[in-house]
């Protein structure tokens, strides 16, 4: 059976956890690339990474999906910090996207919406154009 996964932060490709490095790091089959797709929610800016909550009134917040293996998806469950039946910031969920006109069921690491502290929400649809805009900001304009 097929495995997908969206990722909309730091797992996407060129972030901080991207997806095929942490393959290729732990040595597992590397996640093929499927496409952009979108998932309505609210992204929150946690420093490092975002998390979003699922709101199916939100913008349509945008991601990548890849088909991956089982070994890999327990590797992302460690990176988010999930584990099924605990009390987590993360938790795995499925969720029934559009991936070029055709309907997809896939994994994706939302957050707890009782979890989101001090984060603040982000008024953007992409995590990585919002931090490289943020990053810009701080250094006075250099966009990186």
């Amino acid at each position: 059976m097929d495995i997908y996964v969206f990722v909309y932060g730091t797992l996407r490709e060129g972030e901080i956890n991207d997806a095929r490095l942490l393959a290729a790091r732990l040595g597992l089959p590397a996640p093929e690339p499927m496409g952009r797709a979108r998932v309505r929610g609210r992204l929150y800016d946690f420093g490092d990474w975002p998390g979003l909550v699922e709101a199916a009134d939100g913008p349509a917040v945008l991601g990548e999906v890849y088909r991956i293996g089982p070994a890999l998806l327990a590797a992302m469950d460690e990176v988010e910090e999930y584990v099924p039946g605990q009390d987590t910031l993360f938790v795995r969920r499925r969720v029934e996207l559009d991936l070029g006109g055709r309907p997809l069921s896939c994994f994706f690491y939302p957050i707890d919406p009782r979890q989101t502290g001090a984060a603040v929400p982000i008024d953007h649809d992409d995590w990585i154009a919002y931090r490289r805009a943020r990053q810009g900001a701080a250094t006075g304009g250099a966009v990186g």
